[in-house]
């Protein structure tokens, strides 16, 4: 088969979001700093196998997510088209928007806003052999077929037992047939399939649907639950993408810190800037020996202004603090809040009018109450300002720097390239 196929992502977010009861269809949502579509838009947009992007809403909303893809510069979607009044009706709508043209066709549920990469490339290279694909994993949970009187009949076999995910993976030519078929026949109305394979299952019994892998954080936003489950999942430690770092040749990146001229926390910002510079970038670093101390918003404030425009700012770890509360004096606590949530507040406010790009945040290594409660207080406000922020297209994230300072420095600039948000990050374990 032809594996040089253009390779089509068709997000289906038709629904209304009535089992989540927030009066508002559940894709458009925010969690974690976005809108639920935005992550899956966001995951298509990003992976190399996918050449285009159309998008299924649900009607009346398509103008917001137009508004969405031009904000987020998702240059993949070439059409948004209104869904229709269940997922087999969007699903032939978006067939049909997609022409005549042999493709590669990846349907997949918009409200699974946690969808990893690996699917994607594992779904598309399965394509090149097989004409219909579909993500599953193995069920955790014993599963019973009860009787009409509610007891049970029968206890089903959980080694060959799996739960359906997406996306479901078609060549155009295949999906369509059956749909036309599924459209035809007048008892389908009556009894229709729950997802794409069933349809395909149902019309073309002759075409097997092979199995690619799917993952446990792949879930599907239903129920009100789910809203703070995915939450939460998108709190957990973010693998960060690899980039080309080239891509920050001409940028600007303003550093500032605390850091004294020896130590650690020096260490960290001289090391980044390095590597910013390394790669072409245009670095300013604003430190207290040139008179910006973060705790102060004013000279935060005149600093920025004196540089203009940036594209990246950071606030660089300053020194870290371990040990009991108790034992701490005025002065050690006065630094933590100064140099950590105070100083990161400043940076915040003093960096939104001049930001292009995006805004990082490190925090130091440490132990202790005053350590976690600073971490947690900038963890919090990392994840509150990516959501603030978000409209304006300005990404925001914190990185725990618990690395050698190169580690950190290249953590940060693939933070600062990636496309990631709301984003709380532990650098790499230093291996070397």
């Amino acid at each position: 088969m032809d594996s040089r196929l253009r390779s089509v992502g068709v997000l289906l977010a038709g629904g209304v979001g009535q089992r989540v009861g927030l009066g508002t269809p559940k894709q458009l949502i925010e969690v974690a700093g976005r809108t639920i579509i935005e992550h899956s838009l966001a995951v298509f947009e990003a992976a190399p196998e996918i050449d285009e992007i159309v998008v299924l809403m649900t009607p009346g909303y398509a103008g917001r997510v137009r508004e969405i893809v031009a904000r987020g510069g998702y240059r993949k979607v070439s059409k948004v088209v209104d869904g229709g009044s269940s997922r087999t009706e969007s699903t032939w709508r978006a067939l049909a928007a997609l022409g005549a043209e042999e493709c590669n066709v990846l349907l997949h549920d918009a409200v699974r806003p946690l969808l990893e990469p690996r699917i994607i490339t594992e779904c598309v290279r399965a394509l090149e052999i097989h004409e219909a694909v579909n993500v599953a994993i193995p069920s955790s949970d014993t599963v019973l077929v009860a009787t009409p009187e509610e007891s049970i009949g029968e206890v089903l076999d959980r080694s060959r037992l799996r739960r359906s995910q997406t996306p479901q993976c078609f060549r155009l030519s295949v999906i369509r047939e059956a749909y036309e078929r599924a459209m035809a026949d007048p008892g389908f109305a009556g009894l229709p399939a729950t997802d794409d394979c069933g349809v395909v299952l149902r019309y073309l019994p002759e075409v097997p649907i092979h199995l690619v892998q799917g993952s446990e954080r792949n879930i599907k936003v239903t129920h009100p639950a789910d809203l703070h489950i995915a939450e939460l999942l998108f709190r957990l430690p973010a693998p960060v993408p690899p980039g080309d770092r080239a891509a920050l040749a001409g940028q600007v990146i303003v550093l500032l810190g605390e850091a004294e001229p020896a130590g650690e926390a020096a260490r960290h910002g001289s090391e980044l800037a390095r590597e910013a510079a390394r790669y072409g970038a245009a670095v300013h670093v604003l430190t207290r020996a040139g008179g910006v101390r973060v705790e102060d918003f004013g000279s935060v404030a005149k600093a920025l202004d004196d540089v203009g425009g940036a594209d990246h700012v950071v606030l660089v770890a300053g020194a870290g603090h371990a040990g009991d509360l108790a034992r701490a004096s005025g002065e050690t606590v006065a630094d933590a809040v100064g140099t950590g949530h105070l100083g990161a507040l400043n940076v915040a406010r003093a960096a939104r009018p001049h930001l292009r790009g995006s805004l990082l945040l490190q925090v130091p290594p440490g132990t202790g109450a005053l350590h976690e409660s600073g971490a947690a207080a900038v963890a919090g406000l990392t994840r509150a300002l990516a959501r603030e922020w978000a409209s304006g297209g300005i990404r925001v994230n914190c990185l725990n720097t618990g690395a050698s300072p190169l580690v950190a420095a290249q953590t940060s600039l693939d933070i600062l390239i990636s496309d990631l948000s709301g984003q709380v990050i532990d650098a790499r374990v230093d291996g070397t």
